[in-house]
């Protein structure tokens, strides 16, 4: 299961992580987020080499205006601390797979 970040872990558990990391900024009440979490967890037990982190955007505002989150989902990969990819939206899991390399 995906660890979930906030404003005290994420420095930590994103950009300090030795492994790439793909940030889902979700919300509970969002739709496409919901269908896209059975997705995100294929690519969690698929691809050992990354990290899934979670971050509500409802709970952790400044998280997403410090990474200019604008709508939810949205899902950034990280590698060694910086962002390599960014897609807005719903997204296949295809996509995910490309966005992560």
């Amino acid at each position: 299961m995906a660890l979930r970040a906030n404003g005290e872990n994420f420095d930590k558990e994103v950009l300090g992580s030795e492994l790439p990391v793909l940030v889902d900024f979700y919300s509970d009440s969002c739709i496409p987020c919901k269908m896209l979490a059975p997705v995100l967890s294929q690519i969690e037990s698929e691809h050992s080499e990354i990290k899934v982190v979670k971050v509500n955007v409802n709970f952790d505002i400044e998280l997403a205006e410090r990474f200019e989150v604008q709508a939810a989902p949205t899902l950034i990969f990280f590698k060694n601390g910086e962002e390599k990819a960014r897609h807005r939206g719903a997204v296949r899991k295809d996509e995910i797979e490309a966005l992560i390399g």
